[in-house]
């Protein structure tokens, strides 16, 4: 299915204004989905709404949306009294302010969108806002409506163009001094220094193809299988506790070809298939 904007509307910055879509950046369309199947019939299975109380199925054009504000009490709503909060599309992109980027802490990213000028009027205004961004090297900060709900979000040059990220509240993001973290030992000199030489050896730029899914590709591969009608075997697992010692050593050693051969080992291993006690029927 071809991609299709998922906001357009204005990009404001003073009294500059240009019209502008939010196209997405990510996509999952391609990862794999299961469904829920009945082995015996070859069915799929139908969720439905169950009354907890009484067992009884309830139809969903007759279920409202509850809070809770205590065990069992709930705040009932129907759609009229909640579309009473929505907030108006203003379909504006409102930039409030411009920021260095290495201030805003990377829990808070979103959900990223390429903003690119929508039409041929107001595309010399794009381009001025962006060289302006561009020249001072910031982030430009702002908010808009998705979904009548309203989000900040943060604006950035990319190639040719612009990228607005949704970002997180300060409400939904947890600092690290909410987790329990244990007492770290002080590395011993000899193990840090061969560690270290491991980092450097294993140094490079960051490139996205290099990088694959491996278990989507091998479910991907399991799935072929089985479709054949092959046996799926069991796959090694190949995780063992070492001495660290001699790990770091050995890792210095192979320079990453052992890092690069236990992935490929993986990868051999989960597209082989389990070995399989029924039959196969189509979807």
């Amino acid at each position: 299915m071809a991609a299709r904007p998922s906001w357009e509307g204005h990009l404001r910055l003073s009294l500059v204004t240009c019209p502008v879509a939010l196209w997405p950046a990510t996509s999952e369309a391609d990862t794999v989905r299961f469904n829920l199947i009945n082995p015996k019939t070859n069915n799929r299975i139908r969720m439905q709404t169950v009354d907890a109380g009484t067992g009884e199925e309830v139809s969903r054009s007759e279920l409202v949306k509850g809070f809770q504000v205590a065990k069992g009490e709930y705040v009932l709503f129907d759609k009229e009294e909640l579309d009473t909060v929505k907030l108006e599309s203003t379909r504006i992109i409102d930039i409030e302010k411009f920021v260095p980027r290495a201030s805003i802490d990377r829990l808070y990213w979103d959900t990223p969108y390429h903003l690119v000028p929508a039409g041929k009027t107001g595309i010399e205004a794009y381009a001025v806002i962006r060289a302006a961004m561009a020249r001072q090297s910031m982030v430009a900060i702002g908010r808009l409506v998705m979904s009548t709900r309203e989000r900040n979000c943060a604006i950035e040059i990319e190639e040719g163009g612009l990228v607005l990220t949704t970002l997180r509240t300060a409400e939904e993001v947890r600092g690290v001094n909410e987790v329990v973290l244990p007492d770290l030992p002080k590395p011993e000199p000899r193990m840090l220094q061969i560690a270290e030489k491991i980092v450097e050896q294993q140094s490079g730029n960051f490139d996205p193809s290099e990088f694959r899914d491996r278990y989507e590709d091998a479910l991907r591969s399991l799935i072929e299988e089985k479709r054949k009608g092959k046996p799926v075997k069991p796959a090694n697992d190949d995780t063992k506790v070492v001495d660290l010692m001699a790990a770091l050593k050995k890792s210095l050693e192979t320079g990453g070809s052992d890092r690069r051969e236990r992935a490929e080992r993986f990868v051999a291993a989960k597209a082989t298939p389990k070995k399989a006690g029924g039959r196969t029927r189509a979807a």
